[in-house]
């Protein structure tokens, strides 16, 4: 599976990966859930947090 990384298109140049909704489905994520993110030798590890602190 491939994804495209987008443009936040707000010039921060940070991007966006949209997630397909079948690997968000299997594991059980919605809009606004947060995720923890690693780095492990040239692969990026996501991973869901419960319960993690709000950014907002």
């Amino acid at each position: 599976m491939f994804v495209k990384c987008l443009d936040a298109g707000d010039g921060s140049g940070d991007i966006i990966v949209e997630l397909p909704d079948n690997v968000m489905e299997a594991i059980g994520l919605k809009s606004g859930d947060m995720l923890s993110i690693e780095k492990a030798d040239d692969v990026i590890v996501l991973k869901p947090t419960r319960n993690a602190p709000s950014t907002e």
